[in-house]
């Protein structure tokens, strides 16, 4: 399966689970929950929107995961991880984790 059917496949069993959907984010494809994103798609990567804490736990186990910098500007979000499609077995995980922080804050 490519990075983008994986993604696909994420979105749409979230969004089947939890009622979320597929929208845009920074000009990018996100999967959004409510009107805000907890996840996105970039250069064949998934994007978590895990939280520092959350981060700064798991980020030494996933090699190639990094901060999100969107703009490519140097610039990276500090709640956001990329997560290289090597981990695509985790990917619906994170995305659960995502989305579960996110709903804690509505």
């Amino acid at each position: 399966m490519t990075p983008h059917e994986s993604y696909i496949e994420i979105g749409s069993l979230l969004a089947s689970k939890h009622g979320s959907s597929l929208g845009k984010m920074f000009g990018k494809e996100s999967l959004v929950y409510q009107t805000k994103a907890f996840a996105a798609f970039q250069n064949d990567r998934m994007i978590f929107r895990l939280g520092v804490k959350a981060i700064a736990q798991i980020q030494d186990k996933y090699m190639g995961s990094e901060n999100w910098d969107p703009s490519g500007k140097g610039r990276p979000m500090k709640d956001w991880l990329t997560m290289p499609h090597e981990f695509e077995s985790d990917w619906i995980a994170l995305g659960e984790q995502a989305l579960e922080r996110l709903k804690s804050t509505l």
